[in-house]
């Protein structure tokens, strides 16, 4: 046994922008939306894809399981028959819903707008 003072191993950031680490894995088709029902309370599994009928059942277990990892999901295993699986917003999560609701009214705000200006794009560079 080593005595002394514990080795800290230093933490290794994914990427060194942390806008961009963020904003790379909320930024994806179905994370808002994930999060957006979790708001409500816990849920199983079934009860989320319910909520979000474009999802398929390996793209909501896969951002489940990326949201886990980044805090904003805590993900609880029942053993039961059959095994149940609950899903909440963690502090963090939660923490998150005001920012990514400003986002979310900034985008209804002026969907209308950014459709009207990609048309007038592609009208002068030829549909492009």
């Amino acid at each position: 046994m080593i005595q002394g003072n514990p080795v800290s191993i230093p933490f290794v950031f994914e990427q060194p922008c942390p806008i961009r680490d963020v904003l790379d894995r909320i930024g994806d088709q179905w994370t808002l939306l994930i999060l957006e029902v979790l708001e409500h309370g816990t849920m199983r599994f079934s009860e989320i894809e319910r909520a979000i009928p474009d999802i398929s059942k390996q793209m909501l277990s896969k951002t489940l399981r990326r949201l886990e990892e980044d805090g904003f999901v805590k993900r609880t295993l029942y053993p039961e028959v059959p095994p149940r699986v609950d899903y909440e917003l963690t502090d963090l999560g939660r923490s998150f819903l005001v920012p990514m609701k400003n986002l979310i009214a900034w985008a209804n705000e002026n969907h209308q707008a950014v459709c009207e200006a990609r048309g007038e794009y592609r009208a002068k560079n030829g549909g492009r």
